[in-house]
């Protein structure tokens, strides 16, 4: 259990960063895309699974679960932290921006990863996640991500698949805009099967609507403007990394159509896996994404390593930094793309 409280050095990170001030708030940036990376590179990957045994005994133990469950209370306290330490007095444009850079960072990879495991489990931890999800103004995606992606994943249907040779910054555009129309079109759909109309008090679209407006008045409440913008910031810079994170994810990857709109089912095929051990570590075992889709309620620690799923050619870290970069991407992506999937037509 110890190994993956080493999530905690992300947030950790940037409240160290606060409580140091000065160019020490851009700690959490260093860390993530210049330590992790070298870290990940120098580190032996782990493609160990647990037996039957073991996996008994993980899945059990609740401590497991407070990990991702502690998630909101530390969530909560870095984006207050952050919002007090850049409307102080004589805070300087230096550390405005790297705070809040360092809380959007937090925000994407340590809050939205502890939700994304959250909103695959039972109903209270499920809340949870709504509440992490509100907190970077992306709840939607508890809609989506559960009742779109994982039916859709890998075909043309899934905004968050993208396609062979569409490039990072197209593929947010897209992402971003259709997530939230395949959420409403999900949502609409329940409300109908259930009798109601889709403005309904039970719609949570607009229930997460409702509570990311409250959360955003009450940082203008507390620290006027700049206050808002800084929300707005952080949370703009948590679904960067959230939206990079599902590019990465399945890109290239496609699911045979056997018949018009039929689809085979989804294997190892549709999903990037790495088992770089401070990628898995650090982000709930995020890596191991085939074994997640395979089994959407599996818990993180006994997620399984499936060895003919397609490998990323690094951690999640430094994979990130190489889409940020398109035609890099593409010449060390499409050929992985072309071996897992046969070459395109």
């Amino acid at each position: 259990m110890l190994r993956f409280a080493l999530a905690y050095v992300i947030p950790g990170a940037t409240l160290l960063g606060l409580a140091l001030g000065g160019w020490w708030t851009w700690l959490a940036l260093a860390q993530s895309y210049v330590l992790f990376p070298v870290f990940d590179a120098l580190v032996p990957a782990d493609s160990r699974n647990p037996d039957a045994d073991q996996e008994g005994a993980l899945s059990s133990r609740l401590a497991y679960r407070i990990l991702t469950a502690s998630a909101v209370p530390i969530q909560i306290g870095v984006i207050l932290a952050g919002g007090f330490f850049i409307t102080a007095p004589g805070a300087t444009t230096i550390e405005i921006v790297g705070a809040t850079i360092a809380v959007g960072i937090s925000s994407g990879a340590f809050a939205i990863v502890a939700g994304h495991e959250l909103m695959h489990q039972r109903r209270f931890e499920r809340g949870l996640s709504r509440v992490l999800m509100a907190s970077v103004m992306y709840a939607h995606f508890c809609v989506e991500h559960v009742q779109g992606h994982h039916v859709h994943v890998a075909t043309p249907h899934d905004p968050a698949s993208a396609p062979r040779g569409q490039g990072l910054y197209r593929f947010l555009v897209r992402t971003t805009v259709g997530s939230w129309r395949s959420a409403w079109r999900i949502e609409a759909a329940r409300l109908k099967r259930k009798g109601r109309l889709v403005l309904h008090p039970t719609n949570r679209m607009l229930q997460d609507a409702a509570l990311t407006v409250a959360v955003s008045v009450g940082a203008a409440l507390l620290w006027g403007w700049l206050g808002v913008v800084y929300f707005l910031a952080q949370g703009a810079i948590a679904v960067l990394q959230l939206e990079t994170i599902n590019y990465i994810e399945h890109y290239g990857l496609r699911r045979r159509e056997t018949a018009p709109g039929k689809f085979e089912a989804a294997d190892a095929r549709h999903s990037w896996n790495t088992n770089r051990r401070l990628t898995n570590l650090a982000l709930f075992n995020l890596g191991r994404h085939t074994d997640h889709h395979n089994f959407a309620g599996r818990r993180y620690q006994i997620l399984r390593h499936e060895p003919a799923a397609p490998q990323l050619p690094s951690g999640y870290a430094a994979t990130m930094l190489l889409a940020f970069v398109p035609p890099l991407w593409r010449r060390v992506m499409d050929p992985r793309v072309d071996a897992a999937m046969g070459p395109v037509v």
